[in-house]
């Protein structure tokens, strides 16, 4: 029998796939590179979308999806596992189950309810049973400020009172800024031990086509190397910036975060 000796760390990405590539599995596969991490990608759902906002999508049979992992998994020594669109309920059931079979890998659930156009991914149901069902087995949740308010069940909630609501469920809980006219930036992470760390960062023009599963792959990858949670969050956060700010403008409609240097592959 062969002795796998991995020089980067495994992280399993079950993620919806964007064909513009700005987002989902693409925006994933990218990130970890970058963090010298394999990303092994499994196919939660189809979209269809480009850079202005999503029109369609349809979540894979949960057998597929179970399979892909499972392949994987029984393949590879994987570090941590990425959440990013499930879509549908028996989808978020079909995670829990592949979860609880791994109790030991630490997971970044992005709660992705929303398209950065405004699209639903999701109904509203699929953002309760994420709460109810995932956030409890998760390491970190990553939601951006609408995302968050979705689970918390406050529209109009702020950071503080969404935060008070969702960390009984998770024990880390990192709710991103720059939904606002902020020039500066808030990303806070909560503790459900009451500590707080508030990140800043410069607002930069435009809006962005994947950045939150930029920030958590990133973050993913940050902790299959082994950094803890503060620091992952730190790591990833600066490295996401950085890729906003070099993004390009691929299409019509929001920019594109540039993960990978253009001298990557040379």
């Amino acid at each position: 029998m062969n002795t796998i000796h991995s020089t980067r760390p495994i992280v399993l990405c079950l993620s919806g796939h964007d064909p513009s590539g700005g987002a989902g599995l693409q925006a994933d596969i990218e990130a970890l590179l970058a963090q010298g991490c394999h990303a092994a990608p499994a196919v939660t759902a189809l979209t269809v979308q480009d850079t202005v906002n999503v029109s369609d999508f349809r979540v894979l049979d949960r057998e597929w999806v179970l399979a892909q992992a499972n392949a994987v998994l029984a393949d590879s020594p994987v570090a941590a596992v990425k959440l990013g669109m499930l879509g549908s309920t028996e989808m978020v059931e079909t995670v829990v189950e592949l979860l609880a079979a791994h109790p030991h890998l630490p997971v970044v659930c992005d709660p992705v309810l929303r398209a950065g156009g405004g699209g639903r991914l999701g109904k509203d149901e699929v953002g309760y049973a994420m709460r109810e069902r995932l956030l409890p087995r998760a390491t970190i949740a990553t939601p951006n400020l609408p995302e968050a308010r979705i689970l918390a069940e406050l529209p109009e909630g702020s950071a503080d009172q969404c935060a008070e609501r969702l960390l009984p469920f998770c024990e880390h809980l990192l709710i991103t800024g720059g939904h606002g006219d902020e020039q500066q930036v808030h990303n806070r992470l909560y503790l459900r031990s009451g500590a707080l760390h508030t990140f800043t960062c410069q607002r930069l023009p435009g809006s962005y086509h994947g950045s939150g599963c930029t920030l958590a792959s990133a973050l993913a990858g940050r902790l299959a190397l082994g950094q803890d949670v503060v620091n992952a969050v730190q790591s990833a956060l600066d490295y996401t910036w950085r890729t906003l700010r070099d993004a390009d403008l691929l299409g019509k409609g929001q920019f594109v975060p540039r993960r990978l240097p253009l001298d990557f592959c040379s």
